[in-house]
């Protein structure tokens, strides 16, 4: 295409072999994949990333590697993959065919995550592209033989779509067979509150979407060890400025739909939470990225 600018150092053909999706703008339900949201795939850190993530937990293998131009892709990055997730199931539950090619505006990918939409929040986005391009993934999860890993990056290729003018059309990206078939192929996806986007820590973010994976809205509630969660979150801190970061986030009690505490046993801190009752037409409200009314007369 006329003006087409690619960030794939190779080329392609998947782009002949795929059906074009168009995303759909609009109040979409936020879907988010289970796999990403249960192990140590991102860095939970702004600054610039290039130490890998080696984990191994039982037959669960995950290694992350990155380049020193763009570095890790980050927690936030991973917004974008939430957003091609809702798209696609979306699409899906419509019966509409759904493809890894997509192409669609920045304005509906920033939109969609509660980011701005004016010049920087756009050039925030290239950057975070390159970065889920540009970052490798190894991992044993979801292979039949757990000694063989699959090999991928967040992000096939993606490219800025412009005409003969130079103005901009959009972009389009091809996702990885293994993302895509976490969320189609098996249905890994599991809905999350909207309100999630307005978190800034990445260590919350994280404890969000770990949180949301493993509690789901069981009454009981669930709780978690703390050097165990400190192993999952692939974090480079030490024990203890995790810990102490968990203390200042349960003070804070910033998960939307969540009551967190810390409890000292047996020698070990445990994280529990728990469910908040949720309103049916504030959860309603809250799905379509509406703030809940308070104090109904």
């Amino acid at each position: 295409m006329p003006g087409a600018r690619s960030h794939s150092g190779r080329s392609s053909t998947e782009r002949t072999q795929l059906e074009l999706f168009r995303s759909v703008p609009g109040d979409l339900a936020a879907r988010d994949a289970q796999d990403l949201m249960a192990w140590p795939f991102f860095s939970l850190a702004k600054a610039r990333r290039i130490a890998p993530i080696e984990f191994r937990m039982g037959a669960t293998s995950i290694s992350v590697e990155a380049v020193p131009e763009h570095g890790m892709a980050t927690i936030w990055d991973a917004d974008v993959l939430i957003w091609a997730a809702s798209q696609l199931i979306e699409a899906r539950d419509a019966g509409r065919p759904t493809s890894r090619l997509m192409v669609t505006t920045p304005h509906e990918i920033l939109a969609f995550t509660r980011r701005g939409t004016g010049k920087a929040s756009y050039e925030r986005l290239k950057a975070a592209l390159d970065r889920l391009q540009s970052t490798t993934v190894a991992t044993s999860i979801r292979q039949e033989h757990q000694r063989r890993r699959h090999r991928f990056s967040w992000i096939n290729e993606w490219r800025e779509l412009a005409d003969g003018n130079g103005r901009a059309l959009g972009i389009e990206l091809i996702l990885p067979d293994w993302f895509y078939a976490g969320v189609l192929g098996r249905a890994l996806v599991l809905t999350i509150d909207r309100a999630y986007f307005d978190l800034a820590g990445g260590l919350e973010r994280w404890l969000y979407r770990i949180v949301r994976k493993h509690g789901g809205r069981q009454q009981g509630g669930w709780s978690f060890d703390v050097p165990h969660l400190y192993l999952k979150s692939g974090v480079l801190s030490p024990l203890r400025r995790f810990a102490f970061e968990l203390r200042a986030i349960v003070a804070r009690q910033p998960l939307p739909g969540y009551v967190l505490s810390l409890k000292h046993a047996l020698g070990r801190d445990r994280l529990n939470f728990t469910p908040v009752p949720v309103d049916p037409i504030d959860a309603a409200m809250r799905r379509v990225g509406l703030k809940p009314v308070e104090n109904w007369p």
